[in-house]
């Protein structure tokens, strides 16, 4: 069966991320620091299929992935109904959240490369991802590196020119 594309399926798309950010914010309560989507949704650029790439910093989380995705799990069940009403509209997306402490983001991480170009920060009072990506884009712009584009796939280049084998501090 033919799937016909919805041309207001990029509402459906910010209809779940408000539900998203009312349902993470009830569920951490005053834990939840940052709020912040990346990846296609982030720049805007999604398709129907595309995931819902999302970083939650709260303080405490659980040790593990394991444990933080167990409590992650009702909220993705709250917002299950969600999914079911966009889905009317063509729209077949899933969650990919990543749980980060404050203490784990500022040690730093390889997606922060990418959310200093695509983050979309849906919830952050105190700033501290807005800090996190700052440090992060002047570490970046001090190596040179940069995002280049090849077709509608990317990859970063870290240091241009560094030699096999050399390390690259970020």
């Amino acid at each position: 069966m033919e799937r016909i594309l919805d041309p207001h399926f990029p509402q459906c798309f910010e209809e779940l991320l408000r539900r998203l950010l009312a349902a993470v914010r009830l569920a951490y309560g005053p834990r939840l620091l940052v709020l912040a989507v990346f990846g296609s949704v982030g720049r805007g650029k999604m398709r129907p299929d595309s995931d819902i790439d999302f970083l939650v910093v709260a303080d405490p989380l659980p040790r593990g992935r394991i444990a933080r995705v167990a409590e992650w799990e009702p909220v993705e069940r709250e917002l299950a109904p969600a999914f079911e009403e966009v889905q009317a509209h063509g729209v077949l997306t899933e969650w990919s959240p990543l749980f980060k402490t404050p203490e784990e983001l500022a040690a730093g991480s390889p997606i922060l490369f990418d959310m200093t170009e695509d983050a979309r920060i849906l919830w952050d009072p105190q700033g501290v991802l807005e800090a996190a990506l700052r440090r992060m884009k002047e570490r970046l712009t001090r190596n040179g590196a940069r995002r280049i584009w090849s077709g509608n796939a990317w990859y970063r280049e870290l240091k241009p020119g560094h030699l096999p084998g050399e390390p690259i501090h970020i």
